[in-house]
């Protein structure tokens, strides 16, 4: 069983900096603007040799009943609940504050294992708020400096005493476990902002997890969270809506875009939502443009069906207007859902299976050359400059998205509109509506090239 460690403390003390060091990686956005992080963030962490599941948490701070920052405590506390013993970190440059003290209070009431963490305790100003974090009654705290990596010896030793022996070690039946578990698909929720993508992922889950709020920009963070959907692992990323970049100018949007983006380069399916009210904006276009360069899975959702006036051939229209303005997708499956009611909810899953199975397809070689000869004497290519060009054979190398290589005499002579009859022409006949295809094309070698006569 795996032993679970809560950041705790007020806004701004690097919680989400020690987080992305324990875990190895930049998965939490760090920013000096305080409230960076709302929803909390589970992650894999390793200090020497201990293993254990880390949480980075919004910082604990008083609002109004129903508010944002309510809420955003309300997740913290959440994930204080879940935790097996908590970090408790104060801003030793700053010193304490009596935020510090309110919350140590909170944190001493759950019972739980407390370690009080003086994060910034680089230089004579640090080490004097190091000992003044004593006043917390919470025991010896550790001094350290996330941002540097510094006294990341001494919160091991620290940590030691807090995780079981038990627990830190790995048994053989665990891992087989482990090993066992099926490969969950990774599917990040993306579109622009106010779409309703947290809504949407929450009805999934069957749970509040993540922020919501009519206010455009609640999602920072990209998200994951693993779903179990009829017996299939889904593994679910919360993205930050994306704006047309000439609208990103604060530092903090550019993070969050940043990170949204990361999270389609590492997505096998992308969901692009859009609004039901204004879909196929512009940049709605544009995000789906994105993810077909990116050669990820696509399936595309309308939202907030709920709020639409349902009309006889409504999906039908909307699909015909997809396929007209996304031509480089084309037969991309469209799916209508709500976040709110939960309508189309089986029809999403299921177009994201079949997406994700596509994306993984392979073609014989013999019935990629089969289906090569046809289009070809349907086709022929053009002639470039008086001379024929010769298309010889075609070939698959990977999947992940479908990518073939054709060989052929002139690769740098074959026109655009020739490439893309091609695709058309494999999208039709192996029935691959909507999954990015790549078509490379390849000059053979020549076999004479050695027996050219040299020059005297």
């Amino acid at each position: 069983m795996a032993f679970t460690i809560a950041l705790i403390g007020r806004p701004n003390v690097g919680k989400s900096t020690l987080f992305n060091r324990l875990v190895g990686q930049k998965l939490a956005l760090v920013d000096d603007t305080p409230g960076v992080t709302r929803d909390r963030r589970e992650g894999r962490a390793r200090l020497g040799d201990l293993d254990f599941t880390v949480i980075d948490t919004a910082g604990l701070d008083d609002g109004a009943k129903g508010s944002l920052t309510a809420r955003m405590a309300e997740q913290t506390e959440t994930a204080i609940k879940a935790a097996d013993a908590l970090l408790f970190m104060v801003d030793a440059r700053a010193g304490l504050m009596p935020q510090d003290r309110t919350f140590a209070d909170l944190a001493r009431k759950s019972g739980k294992p407390i370690l009080v963490v003086a994060n910034k305790s680089e230089g004579r100003q640090g080490e004097a708020g190091a000992m003044e974090a004593f006043a917390l009654g919470l025991g010896e705290p550790v001094a350290v400096s996330a941002e540097h990596g510094d006294g990341l010896g001494e919160l091991y030793h620290a940590l030691r005493a807090l995780v079981p022996a038990h627990v830190d070690d790995v048994e053989e039946g665990d891992q087989a476990d482990a090993d066992a578990k099926p490969h969950a698909i990774r599917v990040a929720i993306v579109g622009r902002p106010n779409a309703g993508k947290s809504t949407l992922i929450n009805r999934l889950l069957g749970e509040e997890r993540l922020l919501t709020s009519a206010d455009a920009g609640t999602t920072r963070d990209a998200i994951s969270v693993d779903i179990d959907w009829h017996g299939k692992a889904f593994r679910l990323f919360d993205t930050a809506g994306l704006r047309r970049r000439s609208r990103v100018e604060a530092k903090l949007e550019k993070l969050s875009v940043a990170d949204a983006l990361r999270a389609v380069r590492f997505a096998e399916v992308v969901v692009v939502l859009m609004d039901g009210q204004n879909k196929f904006e512009e940049q709605d276009l544009r995000i789906v443009d994105l993810v077909e360069r990116e050669g990820r899975a696509l399936v595309l959702a309308i939202s907030k069906w709920d709020l639409a006036v349902r009309k006889a051939g409504a999906i039908t229209a909307m699909r015909r207007e997809a396929d007209h303005l996304l031509p480089q997708v084309r037969g991309a499956p469209l799916v209508a859902v709500s976040g709110v009611t939960g309508d189309g909810l089986d029809l999403l899953m299921q177009a994201i299976e079949q997406a994700y199975a596509l994306w993984n397809r392979r073609v014989s070689t013999s019935a990629l050359n089969r289906w090569f000869e046809q289009a070809l004497a349907k086709n022929p290519p053009p002639a470039v400059s008086g001379r024929r060009l010769k298309l010889n054979y075609v070939t698959q190398p990977k999947a992940r998205p479908p990518s073939f290589v054709i060989f052929c005499s002139r690769a740098d002579a074959v026109p655009e509109s020739y490439k893309r009859y091609l695709v058309g022409s494999l999208r039709d006949t192996f029935d691959l509506p909507g999954v990015p295809l790549r078509i490379t094309l390849r000059e053979k070698a020549n076999p004479f090239a050695h027996k050219r006569k040299k020059i005297r």
